[in-house]
């Protein structure tokens, strides 16, 4: 085989060792997600070398999807990192063996504090197996790596296991993306659910006019006002809308009677209104299912406050 398809199959011998855990997702995936729900204080996650590693990314993983959580590593508890652990919290713990020396040593202080251990292994019949409240078998039938040594499907595994509590959790507590985005404030998701129509929207030198205005004129305002769209007004309320599009169409169709006609004549009545604290994602949903470029943003009272186009969102 040449390198490619060294690696074409690793994948797919990955993918199988993935469909091998199915079975394993028994009444002990159930208490473990029920012991993390019903978890008062924080999820710590342990574990050594490659395991540690895939530890901490299930940590990461779990608060930031509502579950606080941080890694601790073990060899790090026996100087001073101990005192981070209340008799609130849940242990996770994570060894392909389930037999790690300075795993197993940290165990026992566990154990005295009353702290609930879920234990992550290959191994059903492990040490960590045995003294934990529940384990969760991530065995695999072999190593991707041609040796059957280097920890490869086993830690994935053990990564996917990680992935599979956090989801469980996620629909448990009906977690939802304005949720995930108080945990992203610097993500994309998350400036589009906490940025407002009101901290982007366009509130001076609007295309504005009356009802009554020809269309010859109201083209030159909507052309000064740059966003392809003008805004029929009855003293400070909404009365209705015209766009680019209908001009172009009300040219199409009277043709020289064009400029006796008024914006009252084509304009959209009921044009799509947002209040000034909705966020930037619900805006940008509206236009994709109305198939439309802006929004007027208004109170209840049809007050016209700003508006917003596709290119202010794009924040």
């Amino acid at each position: 085989m040449n390198t490619r398809e060294y690696g074409i199959q690793c994948i797919k011998d990955e993918a199988a060792a993935l469909l091998e855990l199915i079975p394993h997702l028994d009444e002990q995936f159930d208490r473990a997600v029920e012991l993390i729900y019903r978890c008062k204080g924080k999820v710590i996650v342990t574990g050594v070398g490659k395991s540690g590693h895939i530890g901490a990314k299930i940590a990461a993983t779990f608060s930031s999807t509502g579950t606080p959580s941080f890694f601790v590593n073990p060899l790090d508890v026996y100087h001073g990192d101990l005192g981070v652990m209340t008799t609130d919290d849940v242990v996770l713990a994570l060894s392909n063996s389930g037999q790690t020396d300075e795993l197993l040593r940290f165990i026992p202080m566990v154990l005295r504090m009353h702290i609930p251990i879920i234990g992550m292994s290959g191994n059903p019949a492990s040490l960590l197996a045995r003294y934990a409240d529940c384990h969760l078998n991530v065995s695999v039938s072999r190593e991707a790596d041609p040796l059957n040594l280097a920890p490869t499907s086993s830690a994935t595994a053990q990564l996917v296991m990680g992935d599979a509590l956090a989801v469980a959790l996620i629909k448990k507590r009906n977690f939802q993306p304005q949720d995930f985005a108080h945990f992203h404030p610097g993500g994309e998701l998350g400036r589009r659910l906490l940025t407002t129509v009101q901290d982007v929207m366009r509130k001076d030198n609007l295309p504005l006019f009356h009802a009554d205005t020809k269309l010859g004129e109201a083209v030159i305002t909507m052309s000064q006002g740059k966003l392809g769209l003008g805004v029929a007004m009855n003293g400070d309320r909404v009365e209705g809308l015209i766009t680019d599009g209908d001009i172009r169409r009300a040219m199409e169709k009277s043709q020289k009677e064009f400029f006796d006609r008024t914006v009252g004549d084509i304009m959209t009545r009921e044009p799509k209104t947002v209040r000034p604290e909705a966020s930037i994602a619900t805006i940008q949903d509206m236009m994709t299912k109305y198939n439309i470029h802006a929004v007027l943003v208004t109170d209840d009272d049809r007050h016209l406050l700003g508006i917003v186009d596709h290119h202010l969102c794009m924040i």
